[in-house]
């Protein structure tokens, strides 16, 4: 199963209560608030969304984050590499993998393709689709008819 961390998912969450209230500035204690989630793991997603340049820290008394950028303006990618660096269905997927296979296997450029098809995928949504914003546009959809083909191997 292909799947995203929990911590990735909570980003999502907590970033979708920050497009909520685009021009407030909340504390981790009122996202934590907004989103269900407890401060300090609210605080932990915080660290890597600001690094990533999609939140705002600000300090003082009324201090707390917001988007960095409009809603519309944040990709899925961007929060999935955020929080867990760059996209790699495989170990072949990256540049600088450390596979101890890749010089006999020949599956690489097909992993690197199917990559790539699930980053442009990411790529097409924006926090503002993900929060439901009707002035958002909407993602191209894929087709239905549209399939890999594939075949097992005889052993």
């Amino acid at each position: 199963m292909l799947r995203v961390t929990r911590l990735t998912d909570y980003a999502t969450v907590v970033l979708t209560a920050l497009a909520a209230r685009s021009e407030a500035v909340l504390s981790a204690s009122e996202l934590a608030e907004l989103a269900g989630l407890e401060t300090p793991t609210v605080s932990k997603v915080l660290k890597p969304l600001a690094q990533a340049g999609l939140v705002e820290g600000f300090r003082g008394v009324n201090g707390g984050y917001r988007l960095a950028r409009p809603a519309t303006a944040i990709t899925l990618i961007e929060i999935v590499e955020a929080m867990e660096g760059p996209l790699a269905i495989t170990e072949c997927s990256l540049d600088d993998n450390q596979c101890g296979i890749s010089h006999q296997c020949g599956l690489r450029a097909n992993w690197r393709r199917i990559n790539d098809v699930v980053a442009d995928a990411l790529r097409g949504f924006t926090l503002a689709s993900l929060h439901g914003d009707v002035s958002a546009p909407s993602p191209s959809p894929v087709p239905s008819t549209r399939r890999i083909q594939a075949r097992l191997a005889d052993t």
